[in-house]
């Protein structure tokens, strides 16, 4: 092994990264350039002096990663998370919204989480956003708050207006939304990251698995897996939902990037009587009436179970249209769901198709009326037809049925 495939062995074991996705002849430029600034000219003797001296291999670090953003980029998926953090806190009595943003970058996204939840009218008491990135000039760059114009790169930039006050050719971010963010030094692939403390509702991981390995990829995962609320939101980047092997489904629509955990039959009784049978066959939406008999005793879970993990497996791979379809075949042999009708509507909201995701969004409530997430995907969709009279009626209806769930024995 020569010196340079050492020290980006090294890269590989400390940060998970997969020197190809940055280019190898740029982690070279920056590995010869590290070694020029220390006085090295042999690759070996500067691979022994990263393994020794952890503050010569953090100034590595800081010359390889990629630490780019912007506020708001995607402004959707912020909008999305912010009506989600509303429902959660509409609960009387409920704990902060958690948030964890990892990486961080300069600021950029953390930042843009809090504006956004502070115009979407909670207080600084109703959440908290910690923010994680393994390089500390970047964490200096947030903690300062001051940005070029390079930050700010949407069409609209009323927020700028609002929460930045211009200094020179400069921004300066208000002072509520820095104290909104706690910033710390910390690596995701850590396994003793946040270990024993309380799960996130949010977790934004954006941009970060596209650089790692297969390894490194699988670890975060795991990480990921760990730190999520069982009924959390995990907010990737455009390419990334695919990188997924876990039992993940789509929470948003395909423009938000957002995922939660897989829906499992056992985890939610039907707590109705099954739809009625469509009046005539040209309505093939509703599901068809089961007998009696069957309907008392109820289907085997094991066969909701197979459909919803199949439909899901489709799903990660970003095929779609295929786990609707298996969807649509297999709800004819069975007692109507809500697990089932819920999964249609998020496999049809990430497919584009809105009307249909928001009949089965509305089927899933027939069924089950205290469903919060069918409630919050109503919510978000009312919101993108512009009704926010209907977008605040299901947002509160989502927090009357957690406040529900949360009272019950």
């Amino acid at each position: 092994m020569s010196g340079f495939d050492d020290i980006e062995s090294l890269l590989r074991d400390w940060l998970g990264l997969d020197a190809a996705t940055v280019g190898r002849a740029a982690v070279e430029r920056a590995i010869r350039g590290r070694m020029k600034a220390v006085g090295l000219d042999d690759p070996a003797a500067f691979a022994r002096l990263l393994r020794a001296d952890p503050a010569a291999r953090d100034l590595l670090v800081e010359d390889v990663i990629v630490a780019e953003s912007w506020f708001f980029r995607d402004r959707q998926v912020f909008e999305f998370v912010a009506d989600f953090a509303v429902t959660r806190t509409a609960v009387p009595g409920r704990a902060p919204v958690r948030i964890l943003c990892a990486p961080a970058a300069a600021g950029e996204e953390p930042f843009s989480v809090a504006m956004a939840l502070f115009e979407a009218g909670l207080t600084a008491e109703q959440f908290t956003i910690d923010a994680i990135d393994i390089s500390r000039r970047a964490l200096e760059r947030a903690a300062a708050g001051r940005y070029s114009a390079n930050a700010f790169r949407n069409a609209d930039l009323a927020f700028r207006d609002r929460w930045f006050t211009p200094d020179g050719a400069h921004a300066v971010l208000a002072e509520q939304v820095r104290r909104a963010v706690r910033l710390e030094w910390a690596n995701l692939l850590d396994p003793a990251f946040a270990a024993g403390g309380p799960t996130y509702d949010v977790i934004f991981c954006r941009n970060l698995l596209i650089y790692l390995t297969a390894e490194a990829r699988r670890a975060v995962e795991v990480q990921l897996d760990r730190l999520l609320a069982a009924d959390g939101l995990l907010v990737l980047g455009a390419a990334e939902p695919p990188i997924m092997k876990g039992d993940w489904i789509p929470a948003g629509s395909a423009s938000v990037f957002a995922l939660r955990r897989g829906v499992h039959a056992t985890t939610r009784p039907v707590a109705r009587s099954p739809l009625p049978r469509p009046a005539a066959p040209s309505a093939p939406s509703l599901p068809r009436a089961v007998p009696p008999a069957a309907a008392a005793a109820g289907t085997r879970p094991t066969e909701l179970e197979a459909v919803l993990a199949e439909a899901g497996r489709l799903a990660n791979e970003g095929r779609f249209a295929e786990a609707i379809d298996h969807c649509e075949r297999q709800r004819a042999t069975l007692p109507p769901a809500p697990e089932l009708f819920f999964l249609m509507g998020m496999l049809h909201q990430s497919a584009g198709d809105l009307d249909r995701a928001e009949g089965c969004f509305h089927k899933t409530l027939y069924l089950d009326g205290n469903h919060e997430e069918a409630h919050l995907a109503l919510a978000l969709l009312a919101r993108r037809r512009g009704d926010e009279t209907m977008a605040a009626h299901y947002r509160q209806s989502a927090a009357r049925a957690a406040a529900r769930k949360e009272a019950a024995p």
